[in-house]
């Protein structure tokens, strides 16, 4: 068994990750999934939130939404919607999405909307927590 495991997380614009790592944690569907290398293989969707992962003893995090991920036993691949790193992320950009957010949740008066509202809330405070963790990100 390899020590290591490569982690790809891959959105439709771009590559954000290809880095062999020691452990990775992602949000699964049903909660979240630690993943160590010879992992039995499995297909998950993802759910809005942190994927985290251990380098060298270094622990990263990442935001990440919608997608799935598909694990082997040598490999992590995040196919995502949203994956943004802690210093990629637009803090004031996210405040006033999480304040739309918030006025579309007291006004929704449907099942949809009112869905579609809750799942950027919890985007934006994702992303907010993220960016207040990281010293290099800085508003915009």
């Amino acid at each position: 068994m390899a020590d290591r495991i490569q982690l790809e997380i891959i959105t439709p614009e771009r590559r954000v990750l290809s880095e062999a790592v020691d452990a990775v944690t992602v949000p699964g569907l049903n909660g979240e999934l630690g993943i160590l290398p010879g992992h039995t293989p499995l297909i998950s969707q993802l759910r809005t939130g942190v994927l985290s992962y251990t380098q060298g003893g270094t622990a990263r995090r990442l935001h990440v939404s919608g997608g799935f991920v598909e694990v082997s036993e040598d490999r992590v691949s995040v196919l995502a919607d949203i994956a943004e790193q802690p210093d990629e992320i637009d803090v004031a950009s996210a405040r006033q999405e999480r304040e739309r957010a918030e006025r579309e949740l007291g006004a929704s008066a449907n099942g949809i909307e009112f869905e579609a509202a809750q799942e950027r809330l919890e985007r934006s405070q994702v992303r907010l927590q993220l960016a207040a963790e990281s010293p290099s990100a800085a508003p915009r």
